[in-house]
């Protein structure tokens, strides 16, 4: 038996442009009395919601629970950004996975964005979806990154086109000075309203036949040939559970709490921009980041606001005028929005691992676990899905490569691994600004 946690205080979702417009906000019950499942999920996020959605689609009975609101943690806050790729360097675990194992998740990270991309279109989600992204380069390192990257990739036949863009060039994609140039993708990443992605995937689980419960934290864990997972007010019994709690899990299972940091990131919405200012900053709609530790990541809304993120840490606080920082820090990049209101800022935790590869594997025969996307999440966190859907249903050849990457619990225990880290942090902090 896992142990008790208190519950998250259940509430609306953060008070975020996304919440704002949302198009789905009926909510979904408060589990009460007793069932049962062929599978339970718990966590409403993208990897719980569309672990429910693949496996709906293959015919199981299931159940998903969630704490407060579906995506009420990171997959309902953060950028939007829709970017390619499972993990970091997958080539350090060569020697656990081999190059098989290296070819397979670079395979994934292809196939992660293609999910969203059919989903979308399966299932007609509105969600503001537009495809087009760009790294930008602040030094000029970055730009022998970017041509490194663009030469391995087309080695790989990686199937979309990479352009480098120099200073001249990068302004065709972005209107600021702060670059020395980028490379763009056109049809490989792009971006999304988060939120109505994750809130359409789970009416189309529901669809499928999923029961899905909001208000309705898991308190405890009973093993056994069935597992039961007990609520304040009630319990499923299944015989598969996966868990996918990520960087709002707590305690429940100290053995998976020790191996996920939780990060802090912040992101501001502009009032709706005119036309012509919206094209003055980011001329062809992409989203965009930058190559730095703790990165900028900015793009348009589907209504024309600037939505500007950052200032990533991983003490866990967050300053008290982080919305004025935000902002300070957008106008650095585009002094053409100055003046423009901030309607929304919030902010919200990603779960970091050591390595900054996806956790996935399992505590017992019939209990799973997907965990650890180092804000790097919303495209991945489908492929992590579909991996463990495929493995509860017999085909078990990715989640079983997956599983053999070991994931060491962060030093220093509770109490002194999050000091430890962010000093890690203001190292590299340094090095971006040598």
């Amino acid at each position: 038996m896992f142990g008790l946690r208190l519950p998250h205080n259940t509430q609306e979702h953060t008070a975020s442009y996304y919440a704002a417009t949302s198009i789905h906000p009926e909510p979904y019950p408060k589990l009460e009395g007793v069932i049962d499942a062929e599978v339970v999920v718990v966590g409403g996020g993208f990897s719980g919601v569309n672990t429910a959605l693949e496996l709906s689609e293959r015919g199981y009975k299931v159940v998903l629970l969630e704490a407060n609101r579906l995506c009420w943690g990171a997959s309902g806050r953060n950028g939007g950004q829709i970017i390619g790729g499972i993990g970091h360097s997958a080539t350090q675990f060569k020697r656990t996975i081999g190059d098989s194992g290296i070819q397979s998740i670079y395979d994934m990270g292809i196939e992660c964005v293609d999910i969203i991309r059919d989903r979308v279109a399966q299932y007609s989600i509105q969600c503001d979806i537009k495809w087009g992204y760009c790294d930008v380069a602040i030094k000029p390192r970055h730009m022998r990154w970017f041509e490194e990257a663009r030469q391995e990739e087309k080695s790989k036949g990686y199937p979309h086109t990479l352009r480098l863009l120099d200073k001249d060039e990068i302004k065709e994609f972005v209107g600021s000075d702060a670059y020395i140039g980028g490379m763009y993708n056109a049809t490989g990443g792009g971006h999304l309203h988060s939120l109505n992605l994750c809130l359409g995937e789970a009416r189309a689980a529901q669809t499928l036949g999923a029961q899905i419960f909001e208000q309705s934290a898991a308190l405890r864990i009973s093993e056994g040939n069935k597992v039961t997972v007990h609520t304040q007010s009630g319990a499923v019994t299944a015989d598969t559970l996966v868990l996918c709690g990520n960087g709002y899990m707590e305690n429940l299972v100290p053995k998976l709490a020790q191996r996920v940091l939780p990060a802090s990131s912040c992101v501001i919405a502009t009032e709706p921009l005119s036309s012509e200012l919206a094209h003055s900053v980011l001329p062809q709609d992409v989203a965009v980041c930058d190559p730095r530790t703790a990165l900028d990541y900015f793009r348009l809304t589907g209504d024309r606001r600037m939505m500007f993120g950052g200032l990533s840490n991983y003490t866990g606080l967050v300053p008290d005028n982080y919305s004025k920082i935000m902002q300070d820090k957008m106008l650095q990049i585009f002094p053409q929005l100055e003046g423009v209101k901030i309607d929304y800022a919030w902010n919200g935790q990603m779960g970091i691992g050591l390595n900054r590869m996806p956790q996935l594997g399992k505590l017992a025969s019939n209990i799973y676990y997907i965990q650890a996307y180092s804000g790097h999440g919303v495209a991945p966190t489908h492929m992590m899905a579909r991996i463990i859907a495929q493995a509860i249903s017999g085909d078990g050849e990715r989640f079983a490569m997956m599983s053999k990457i070991r994931h060491w619990p962060f030093p220093g225990g509770r109490y002194l691994r999050r000091p430890a880290m962010a000093l890690g942090m203001l190292y590299f902090k340094a090095k971006d600004y040598l």
